[in-house]
């Protein structure tokens, strides 16, 4: 009867602590879920002083009211990864992207099976499909290809983000035929985004014509990688909201910026939004 006793003491301290580590598990999940719908830009923040330039690509794709409302965007598209042989490989991808936690998520039904991706707050995960991942043909690392989708589809709104610095420069420069100011983005050495692996410095492009950022520089001179984001055929995701762009090509640069390879093109054809 003793042991008896033991044992069942021994099993109501195993259930305890099995109840224990799912709570935990579970806070953990919803404090992750919390943490990526918190907006992180000043779209909200009564007190936030909008910079002109900030303002004027807001103007141009929508609206404040517009940005504010939208708390996700949702496409369907066409994927096209250009290999250094002259091949190139055709995929298609759904894109979800939260503009006010800084965050989208890719996924795809591949041959080898279901791949999904997330970028959220500067960290990359595989959430689903490691082994086709590292099988899919590399264009692009797949950081660098989540941070260029979600940058050039939500740059007005990336200005407010109280994460970085960002700073205008005094004239406007003409690149690829157009004219553009160029507002240089740098991390924020604080806290906790220190370590993540961000681009040491990121140029967005303003158009001086339509006051849209079309244009991204990714600049990491350390490591001698120049990547270049290109936007066109904006358009209304629904009749009122946001303007995006439907096409996004990205590009190996040289150091001045000279566009040189073409790695990647995305032709969106569904797009829809959630208030």
């Amino acid at each position: 009867m003793q042991g008896n006793k033991m044992i069942n003491r021994f099993s109501n301290i195993m259930c305890w602590l099995v109840l224990a580590a799912v709570f935990v598990v579970v806070g953990c999940e919803q404090e992750h879920k919390k943490d990526a719908s918190r907006p992180r830009a000043g779209l909200t923040d009564p007190n936030f002083v909008m910079p002109e330039y900030a303002s004027g690509a807001i103007e141009a794709t929508g609206g404040l009211e517009a940005w504010t409302k939208t708390k996700k965007l949702e496409f369907d598209c066409v994927v096209t990864l250009y290999k250094s042989d002259g091949s190139f490989y055709l995929t298609e991808q759904h894109h979800e992207i939260y503009p006010p936690s800084n965050s989208v998520r890719i996924s795809a039904e591949e041959p080898q099976g279901k791949v999904v991706c997330q970028l959220s707050a500067g960290i990359f995960s595989v959430l689903e499909g490691a082994e086709q991942v590292d099988d899919l043909p590399v264009a692009i690392e797949n950081f660098h290809f989540a941070e260029a989708i979600l940058d050039i589809t939500t740059a007005p709104v990336r200005f407010l983000d109280k994460s970085f610095a960002f700073t205008k420069g005094p004239k406007p420069v003409k690149i690829e035929g157009q004219w553009y100011y160029q507002i240089e983005r740098e991390k924020i050495p604080v806290g906790d985004i220190a370590d993540l692996p961000y681009w040491p410095k990121v140029v967005f492009c303003q158009n001086t014509g339509t006051s849209r950022v079309d244009m991204l520089w990714f600049v990491d001179t350390g490591e001698k990688k120049f990547l270049a984001v290109r936007g066109y055929d904006y358009k209304e995701v629904e009749k009122g909201s946001i303007l995006v762009p439907t096409k996004i090509e990205i590009f190996v640069t040289d150091p001045a910026g000279v566009l040189r390879e073409r790695l990647v093109k995305i032709d969106y054809y569904l797009l829809r939004a959630t208030e």
